[in-house]
């Protein structure tokens, strides 16, 4: 996930900041099951903090007293962690620990690519071996055609016979939030825990600031007649939440020009053949298509009754529309949660 690596970019820059040291520990492959799947990353710091996760919190002492060689030699090895006997996942996590190193040309141009939403590849190079040595490492590439290597210590023009895995850096997804009233806050904080970037408009008469959002990217004032909206077709989810039903038509009138994944309007079911007819009247020849993407009342129907409940409601919807799951109670699954 970026956010997860951008967390990880923030604090190597602090540590390295303070003089210290970074490893990089990555789970590149996997047999059988774990608790998370290959790509999640850990950052260990020379005084033996860290930050990021490779599981539910079993695996990371281990590895963080086994990467302490590499930070006195700057070798990357491969290790693994059976978690069949002691976790219960049935699963050997191969572990990828290397020296990782941000300078001034890597944050720009990640910081860039970050920016416009642009997709990131991470290729790691091992071996399937325990407690291995060697020219592994890790390379970054960015859309420009620019690439880093998490450290000196791998010479990436020299891979011998290793196994690659590939990772593909989608942008963070992002959710535009149509709204300035307190479930509005509630619904900001929860998608921003996730990772998600979130923009928020607000009513010009009733503006508001950043500060009011807590983790929200962007805080604008405007209305239905004058926004123009960009790059919401993918990755992308819309709430509407003003609290009228005249601004949620005018809204909705608006997004008809658009294909987003899910609009989701706050409301009660009784108000949702009025909305429709209405939109027919604005938008004659509006598809199929469009209709099927919007969801009103937005959210599960999970017993929600707090603006906070419904928040995590309306997210949960947001999940399983963009995952193309429907959901249920995971008591009910005998086989694997995840089928890759």
């Amino acid at each position: 996930m970026i956010h997860e690596f951008k967390e990880i970019i923030n604090q190597t820059i602090l540590n390295q900041q303070k003089g210290l040291k970074n490893v990089l520990a990555s789970v590149v492959h996997l047999e059988g099951s774990s608790y998370r799947k290959p790509g999640v990353r850990m950052l260990i710091s020379e005084d033996l903090t860290s930050v990021g996760a490779v599981s539910g919190g079993c695996v990371e002492k281990e590895i963080i007293q086994r990467s302490k060689p590499v930070f006195v030699d700057e070798k990357p090895k491969i290790i693994t962690y059976d978690g069949r006997y002691r976790l219960g996942c049935e699963g050997i996590l191969y572990i990828l620990i290397e020296p990782f190193f941000v300078d001034d040309d890597f944050l720009k141009e990640f910081s860039k690519a970050t920016t416009k939403r642009e997709t990131l590849k991470i290729e790691s190079h091992y071996t399937k071996q325990d407690e291995a040595f060697g020219n592994f490492g890790s390379v970054i590439s960015f859309q420009n055609n620019k690439q880093f290597s998490f450290s000196d210590a791998f010479y990436s023009q020299n891979k011998d016979d290793t196994h690659v895995f590939t990772q593909i850096l989608q942008p963070a997804f992002k959710l535009i939030i149509i709204g300035g009233e307190h479930d509005a806050v509630k619904l900001c904080k929860i998608a921003s825990n996730l990772g998600w970037e979130v923009a928020i408009i607000t009513s010009v008469k009733d503006s508001k600031q950043i500060s009011d959002f807590p983790g929200a990217n962007s805080v604008i004032g405007n209305s239905p007649e004058t926004i123009q909206f960009s790059d919401i077709e993918e990755n992308t989810a819309i709430v509407i939440m003003n609290h009228s039903y005249v601004q949620d038509l005018k809204y909705l009138v608006k997004l008809a020009e658009y294909k987003p994944k899910y609009i989701g309007i706050l409301g009660a079911p009784n108000r949702r053949e009025r909305l429709f007819n209405e939109l027919f009247e604005f938008v004659p020849d509006i598809s199929d298509d469009f209709l099927e993407c919007i969801y009103t009342p937005a959210g599960l129907h999970i017993g929600a009754q707090t603006p906070e409940e419904i928040a995590v409601s309306i997210v949960a919807e947001i999940l399983a529309v963009i995952r193309k799951k429907e959901p249920f109670s995971l008591r009910k699954i005998n086989g694997k949660i995840h089928s890759s």
